[in-house]
């Protein structure tokens, strides 16, 4: 299948994908290795944003990136939860291959156990740094060992913990030691983000800034942030957030579901971050480095808020979910003069297709990792405009929950004993009707099975297949219960 790009008019504005024949590249290549600048949000819906149709949620300069880059509609992660989604995002692997199906316990992160959970694996900044980039991390890292850079990076500002349980008075990680951060957690990394370009805008760089937020789970869902957007929300009734009842397989965060409060928490500290966005872009327009600079926004997962009648992520209900909302993520290409402004793209891409699109990229093709094969493609030919050949399958795993989507379709298996869920995306997109015992579609459910199962079988590593029994690095919540 041949897919090309189709341009929008206005931010907020979606445009279906054309089906058209080849047509001539609108830029070429870089000709010089650019700078990468990888911005990741925590728990952040695509939903929530401008540029996605959101007209409630004050996002001016995400929605920025997304008129002056490229868009796309269908981005999805591989694992609803924060840290397999981060080690997808810097291996380029699946959970079933490098171990990390759920979050890092603390013990992984500090103290005599810590360890980085991805260390044998050739990963983005480990790759970047002997390609000669100067790497740097501002925010969230929660892959393991906290306490100590890891991976290429040599700037190393992040969190003691993982989850946020506070956007005030958090517990950060800054030249080998742990503080107490007064400031607004997501201001402080900013700053560092700013302080990592200021101090390396005349060599090749990588700045990894993992934002804390918006996170909007648990106690902090409620508390008031202390930002210019507050006092904002205080009177809105946030009508984008959906008021469903309760659904009853969730298990946590049920006070957040039609509560205005915990939306308008929420909506302030998505602002919060865009905030953040801003004075990163003007520091580098400031610098003279906007045009020869990658900037990627996307988050490690999406967020139900009161979507189905869930909120939180896949891990907050029982069984486990793999609902739209969660598993939707927001994508973003921008590069000035390199990548064409004020386009969308509607092919379905997957977390774990970012490190090969960015290494092809940035020109370092030839250090693309062999050893666990790649499930992921590059589609740095859609960044550059062109045509290109493109499997629009999503695969998804969340411990033993398994999902394969196509554009019209929805299979969720979970191994050994279901319940199982299948869904007509095309007439059911809010996945209403369970049609999995419909035996009009016995045919169908068989068709997306069977390539679901070809896809684990091929990639899966044996010692973390959930399915056979296999290893986790993070925790085990199905054992938690």
């Amino acid at each position: 299948m041949l897919w090309t790009t189709a341009s929008r008019s206005g931010v907020g504005g979606v445009i279906t994908l054309l089906w058209l024949g080849l047509a001539p590249a609108l830029v070429s290549a870089p000709a010089n290795r650019p700078n990468l600048v990888f911005i990741l949000t925590d728990n952040h819906g695509a939903w929530t944003l401008g540029c996605y149709g959101n007209k409630e949620i004050r996002s001016p300069n995400i929605d920025r990136l997304a008129a002056e880059g490229l868009l796309f509609t269908q981005a999805y992660c591989n694992n609803s939860v924060c840290s397999p989604s981060r080690a997808s995002f810097l291996t380029g692997l699946i959970p079933s291959q490098h171990g990390v199906h759920c979050y890092i316990p603390n013990a992984a992160q500090i103290g005599p156990k810590a360890y980085s959970t991805i260390r044998e694996f050739r990963t983005l900044p480990k790759i970047l740094a002997e390609a000669g980039y100067t790497c740097g991390l501002s925010g969230k890292w929660h892959l393991g060992d906290n306490l100590h850079p890891q991976e290429g990076f040599t700037y190393w500002f992040t969190k003691a913990g993982g989850h946020t349980t506070t956007f005030y008075n958090d517990d950060m990680i800054w030249q080998g030691k742990i503080y107490r951060e007064p400031k607004y957690t997501t201001d402080a990394i900013t700053d560092h983000a700013v302080e990592f370009l200021e101090q390396n805008r005349a060599r090749p760089f990588f700045l990894y800034l993992a934002y804390n937020g918006p996170y909007g789970l648990g106690k902090v869902v409620n508390e008031e942030h202390r930002n210019r957007h507050t006092a904002y929300y205080a009177d809105k009734n946030m009508d984008s957030f959906p008021r469903e009842k309760v659904n009853p397989w969730l298990r946590e965060n049920r006070f957040a579901v039609n509560n205005v409060k915990a939306m308008r928490s929420y909506a302030a500290a998505v602002s919060g971050v865009d905030d953040g966005v801003r004075r990163v872009m003007d520091a580098l327009r400031r610098l003279g480095l906007e045009t020869n600079t990658l900037v990627v926004f996307s988050a490690d997962q999406g967020l139900n808020a009161g979507h189905g009648g869930y909120w939180g992520m896949g891990d907050h209900s029982r069984p486990i979910n793999t609902h739209e909302a969660t598993v939707r993520i927001p994508l973003i290409f921008t590069q000035p003069g390199r990548i064409a402004g004020g386009k969308t793209l509607d092919f379905m891409v997957s977390n774990h297709d970012f490190l090969p699109t960015v290494l092809e990229w940035l020109g370092l093709n030839d250090k693309m990792p062999a050893s666990p094969p790649l499930p992921g493609k590059s589609f740095a030919a859609a960044l550059r405009s062109q045509d290109m050949p493109w499997d629009n399958t999503i695969y998804h795993e969340f411990e033993n929950t398994r999902m394969i989507r196509t554009p019209n379709w929805k299979l969720t298996i979970r191994h050994p004993y279901g319940p199982d869920e299948l869904y007509d995306m095309e007439h059911d997109p809010g996945e209403s009707e369970n049609l999995i015992h419909v035996a009009e579609y016995s045919a169908r459910q068989r068709e997306l099975r069977t390539k679901l199962n070809q896809f684990f079988a091929k990639y899966v590593d044996p010692k973390y297949d959930r399915w056979k029994g296999g290893a986790t690095k993070g925790s085990d919540i199905l054992k938690e219960q």
